[in-house]
């Protein structure tokens, strides 16, 4: 049986190679990390990042790491990506989870970038 890593490479090649953002319908991409989680969309024709929003860069994260903080944050970025996509005129995306399962924090996010107005 493969190691979780080698799991989650076989889950991204496998969508990468049904998801591709265009310049009408960019990709958003999702990477998580330990601590933090980054979105970007994407225009993979012009190989350019329109936006990009980490959970860095919010004003109102806690020194604490809970599960409940991660998540929370994790809607907050979905919202900020969301938001400045519509400030650059993007509505409608296709979602490529990195090779992360659909649950938590992934979820969370998508969650906040629907409610923020992005459709996919």
């Amino acid at each position: 049986m493969a190691n979780k890593k080698v799991q989650k490479k076989q889950r991204h090649l496998r969508a990468r190679k049904k998801v591709e953002g265009t310049e009408l319908v960019p990709r958003l991409s999702i990477f998580r990390s330990g601590k933090h989680i980054y979105a970007q969309i994407i225009d993979d024709s012009n190989m350019k990042t329109i936006v990009s929003a980490s959970d860095t860069k919010l004003k109102n994260k806690s020194k604490t790491e809970d599960k409940s903080i991660k998540v929370s944050s994790a809607f907050a970025v979905g919202e900020e990506v969301a938001s400045k996509a519509l400030s650059k005129k993007v509505k409608k995306v296709v979602f490529d989870t990195g090779g992360n399962k659909y649950h938590g924090r992934v979820k969370a996010l998508a969650d906040g970038a629907r409610k923020g107005g992005l459709n996919f």
